[in-house]
């Protein structure tokens, strides 16, 4: 996809992060945004950011995990705008503990949002773009987590591993059928965003038990590691830039958006060769988003 003016493109987690810099940058580029997110205020807001500077915008209350939301999502998206050319499964949350020691409902919390967001996007979206007749792209938000693995990255790991692998089958089956559809996976570092603060979304009924959630939280370790994070957060790259990044890759028809190539590099590299090497998994890097 070379041009976006005047084309419509749809942001999961749009309101906040990357999702909101990712719809500024189509707004920049005079395409149609439609904003999906599960958080009213912030939503409200970036929605009235966007048409104050001349957008034509559509925000819609979205749990990606819900297909039946985003079956609405698309309908109203037609029914505003009627086409959709550009999509980004941008949605994404982080929770949990160790493997073990991570509830159900995280597990379900995760999953649901980064990896079944996906996956319902892609359902829901897909035969809708092979209808069209113009040229349309899908960028699916996976993390360097999603290439790398290591001790801490625990369930938002396992769900970014299955983005890029979902994104990469569907890179070849678009291909396959020469489809007017092309695919990126984005798979960023640290990302200045709030997403260590991702709790304050998580719908009531998969919230932990609030007395044990408030001992699994007083553990030390998990207070530093938490700090830790927020503190390497609060220095990294911004969402203006790994938009830019993203807008390039696009034009370039990029798969693989990496926002910190020489790093996350080192890690792919040791990993795949402890794959062909046949030996114990060593620790990938550190910073992803």
């Amino acid at each position: 996809m070379q041009e976006f003016k005047g084309k419509v493109a749809v942001v999961t987690g749009g309101a906040s992060g990357i999702g909101r810099s990712l719809a500024l940058r189509c707004a920049r580029e005079g395409m149609k945004v439609v904003l999906a997110d599960i958080q009213k205020d912030a939503l409200d807001s970036t929605e009235k950011e966007l048409k104050a500077a001349g957008a034509s915008v559509l925000g819609v209350i979205t749990d990606v995990s819900k297909p039946g939301d985003i079956e609405a999502l698309a309908k109203k998206t037609l029914d505003t705008f009627g086409g959709v050319h550009l999509l980004f499964n941008n949605a994404g949350v982080q929770g949990g503990t160790n493997i073990w020691r991570s509830t159900l409902p995280d597990w379900q919390w995760v999953m649901g949002i980064n990896l079944w967001g996906v996956i319902h996007g892609i359902h829901t979206f897909v035969p809708i773009m092979l209808k069209q007749p113009t040229d349309c792209y899908i960028v699916n938000t996976a993390s360097t987590a999603g290439l790398v693995t290591g001790p801490s990255t625990t369930v938002y790991a396992v769900s970014k591993h299955a983005v890029v692998a979902l994104s990469e089958v569907l890179f070849h089956q678009l291909a396959q059928r020469n489809a007017n559809i092309g695919t990126s996976v984005l798979c960023p570092s640290l990302v200045n965003t709030k997403i260590v603060e991702a709790e304050r979304n998580r719908p009531q009924e998969l919230r932990n038990d609030p007395a044990e959630e408030q001992r699994r939280l007083a553990s030390p370790l998990l207070k530093a590691q938490f700090e830790a994070n927020r503190a390497m957060i609060q220095k990294a790259m911004s969402p203006d830039k790994v938009a830019d990044i993203v807008f390039d890759a696009i034009r370039a028809k990029k798969f693989y958006i990496l926002t910190d190539p020489d790093s996350i590099k080192i890690g792919v590299r040791r990993r795949m060769e402890d794959i062909l090497e046949e030996r114990n998994p060593t620790l990938g890097v550190r910073g992803s988003e």
